[in-house]
């Protein structure tokens, strides 16, 4: 674990929006993180796609690889 330091903007949009979706700032931060990791590790899909496939993931219990999905899942996800 280790700090981060951000701008005051983002520290503001954090405060905001996890009040506004009931999570800790820390939640926020790190959901807005892995879900803009995994968009740029993969740009073929699309924000809804990408909270899908998290959720089946969560299901299955397994750390989601969206690179070794197969279709049929990104069919569902639509």
């Amino acid at each position: 674990m280790g700090i981060i330091k951000i701008s005051e903007q983002m520290h503001e949009n954090l405060r905001l929006t996890s009040g506004a979706l009931s999570r800790s700032m820390n939640a926020q931060a790190e959901h807005w993180l892995r879900v803009g990791m995994l968009s740029e590790l993969n740009p073929t899909l699309c924000h809804g796609e990408i909270c899908q496939l998290l959720i089946e993931s969560e299901r299955q219990a397994q750390p989601p690889n969206l690179r070794s999905v197969p279709s049929a899942s990104l069919e569902k996800a639509a």
